[in-house]
């Protein structure tokens, strides 16, 4: 294809109507037509990233292959499309301003006093199309974070005005996701705030259009046409975005309402195809029909936000079809985890997955969640943080050294079982300095991951400081803790696991990054299998005992 085409989704009325969610659904039909689809986001906020951000503040950071610590709806971009996003996919405005300041310190505007416009919008549009130019793609979808009206985000929609009037009409839209808000005392749907939110696109001389309805009620016909005569689109471009059970049904609702037909038909590339959803369905079969049940304990210290947990949460979906399981997922906060609670807590329980984290708060709650695993066998999952604190709940409980820690929690300790990377130790600025991006580990035969992977070489994304402490290790294996997975080059210690254990393995990096519809994860595969065996144990032995 001679010319990339580009999509713009932008949001107006509310925050969080799920604009990365229609972005992917849009993508992952015109990719299912078989185009060659990416989308990136464009984040208004000042962070050059997101990953110094606390998961409290906008959820988890994602990260790439390439290492890019990115917003979570790349993450949503991956599970949907199946392909891996990369440095390029995420832009913020921190990183727009850093490099046109350093071009101007480099003396590259020939003397010109630098302004927004042109050249924050310049180098916006520059990033636009970085992965249009590359010629990997046929339509690139942009996502702009934030709200129409928002002063943050005055200098993307600018750039999109611009760049829309000089690509034309047939290789640039924009898409404006809106909400319909019901008013349960007048028993009607409202336009009011789509019609102002329209008009505020249009002062800043973008016209949507497609219109994405986020609606709790079906629109009507003459609602649709309202729409479409006030906010000046066609009415086949009123789409209906009606709330679904599963984020997964959104691209089958986006299907009939016929999203894709009107996006080709006005970039006047083919629509005659039916996307080919029939794998994608068969997910969807397997996710809705469960064969049975199991309950994960989420142990973690950001619980209270499901978004910091994004990709752990959306892993346990695609390992759950793939056993046709429901997973229900139980978020436990570590720092309550006490001697008291933890009966309570964890006994009723199929398996836990202790989650990645930074920071000493709540540590010896994971660690005493991880020891009942151990000593109940109870199916055991340690991500980062997670696996950190395995060591040292061993290293503690079984081989009897008392003050083991990490150097993270403990600077002093006399046991760094945990220690900081020998190449961090003189960092002192924290962002985009961690060991991040995708690194390979060799993995052990006969061991439970070489089993789920089945192969011996992998590659799995990181972001992490600290290191398992090679000087423990000898002592470790010797009392049980088995090291399966190795860096080849670093000698760094990816994977432990114990070997008499129904299911207890500890991570290092994060699994759940690389999980897809397409392909899920086989760790968490594994995982929920061997929940599925306790559970069925749990209940024989409770018959028996009856």
């Amino acid at each position: 294809m001679a010319n990339t085409k580009y999509v713009f989704v932008t949001g107006g009325v509310s925050s969080s109507l799920g604009k990365g969610i229609i972005a992917a659904s849009l993508a992952k039909l015109l990719q299912a037509r078989g185009y060659r689809v990416t989308i990136q986001k464009l984040d208004p906020y000042i962070n050059v990233d997101p990953g110094t951000l606390n998961p409290y503040e906008h959820g988890e950071c994602y990260v790439t292959d390439d290492g890019a610590e990115t917003d979570l709806d790349l993450g949503h971009y991956e599970r949907f499309l199946n392909t891996p996003t990369s440095q390029a996919n995420n832009v913020t405005t921190g990183r727009i301003y850093q490099s046109v300041i350093q071009k101007e310190r480099r003396g590259e505007f020939l003397g010109k006093t630098v302004q927004v416009v042109p050249h924050i919008t310049n180098e916006i549009k520059e990033r636009i199309q970085i992965l249009g130019k590359s010629g990997s793609y046929d339509i690139v979808i942009t996502e702009i974070g934030g709200t129409v009206g928002d002063i943050e985000s005055l200098p993307y929609i600018e750039a999109v005005r611009q760049l829309k009037w000089e690509l034309g009409d047939t290789n640039a839209l924009v898409i404006h996701l809106t909400l319909i808000p019901y008013l349960s005392a007048a028993g009607e749907l409202k336009t009011k705030p789509t019609q102002h939110s329209v008009k505020t696109l249009m002062e800043s001389g973008i016209k949507a259009d497609i219109l994405v309805c986020r609606t709790e009620h079906e629109l009507s016909d003459d609602l649709r046409k309202k729409l479409a005569l006030f906010c000046n689109v066609r009415q086949e471009a009123v789409i209906q975005s009606i709330d679904a059970s599963t984020i997964y049904d959104v691209p089958n609702l986006m299907l009939e309402e016929g999203l894709d037909k009107v996006v080709l038909r006005q970039l006047v590339l083919q629509d005659d195809d039916t996307p080919d959803l029939e794998n994608w369905n068969k997910f969807l079969q397997r996710h809705k029909n469960p064969k049975c049940q199991v309950t994960i304990g989420l142990i973690g210290k950001y619980v209270e936000l499901q978004d910091s947990y994004k990709s752990i949460l959306e892993a346990f979906i695609h390992a759950g079809a793939e056993n046709e399981v429901k997973v229900n997922v139980v978020s436990i906060h570590s720092e309550y985890i006490t001697n008291d609670t933890i009966e309570n807590e964890i006994a009723h329980l199929d398996g836990i997955l202790v989650a990645p984290g930074f920071g000493e708060r709540g540590t010896e709650g994971k660690i005493k969640a991880v020891q009942f695993a151990r000593e109940n066998k109870l199916p055991f999952f340690g991500i980062c943080l997670g696996m950190q604190m395995a060591v040292i709940e061993y290293s503690r409980n079984v081989i009897g050294i008392k003050e083991a820690s990490s150097v993270e929690v403990d600077e002093n300790t006399p046991h760094p079982v945990i220690d900081i990377m020998e190449e961090q130790k003189n960092i002192t600025d924290m962002g985009g300095t961690m060991r991040l991006g995708s690194w390979d580990c060799e993995l052990k035969e006969n061991s439970k991951v070489f089993e789920a992977y089945g192969k011996s070489m992998i590659a799995e994304r990181h972001r992490h400081r600290y290191e398992y402490n090679n000087n423990y290790k000898e002592q470790l294996e010797k009392a049980g803790l088995r090291t399966t997975g190795v860096n080849p080059k670093t000698g760094l210690v990816e994977i432990v696991e114990i070997p008499d254990h129904p299911w207890f393995v500890g991570v290092q990096y994060h699994p759940e990054y690389k999980s897809t519809v397409a392909n899920p994860h086989p760790l968490f595969i594994a995982f929920i299998r061997a929940a599925v065996e306790y559970s069925k144990s749990n209940k024989s032995a409770k018959v028996s005992q009856g």
